[in-house]
């Protein structure tokens, strides 16, 4: 089962959930709000993206971080921290495909090539 991550009213996880149903994906979706950040699921997404994928430092989260956080995110480790304690600062939405592949971020024409 296709497993995708993220927060209910953001507008790409809106449209990477429409995608999906579009397309005949069958999948859950794990609201980060509600359920929290699974640390499990946040390690593999690091290890298969790298750190610098999966945090978002372009996002308004990332912006209202204190600056001694934002220098002090400079690896897995520092990522991880910052990612379990303010889940909103991950890029959106991580999908866990079926095959165990994971993608980070909505791409249509990439996600087409997958299914």
């Amino acid at each position: 089962m296709t497993t995708l991550y993220g927060i209910p009213n953001c507008d790409t996880v809106k449209k990477a959930r429409a995608w999906l149903t579009e397309h005949g994906v069958a999948h859950t979706f794990h609201d980060f709000k509600k359920q929290g950040v699974p640390a499990a699921a946040l390690d593999r997404w690091l290890q298969a993206a790298g750190w610098d994928t999966v945090i978002n430092r372009k996002g308004t989260t990332w912006r209202q971080l204190d600056e001694d956080t934002r220098t002090g995110v400079t690896d897995a480790a520092s990522a991880r921290a910052v990612a379990l304690a303010h889940a909103s600062v991950i890029k959106r939405p991580v999908v866990e495909w079926a095959d165990g592949r994971i993608t980070v971020g909505f791409n249509a024409a990439d996600w087409a090539a997958r299914v």
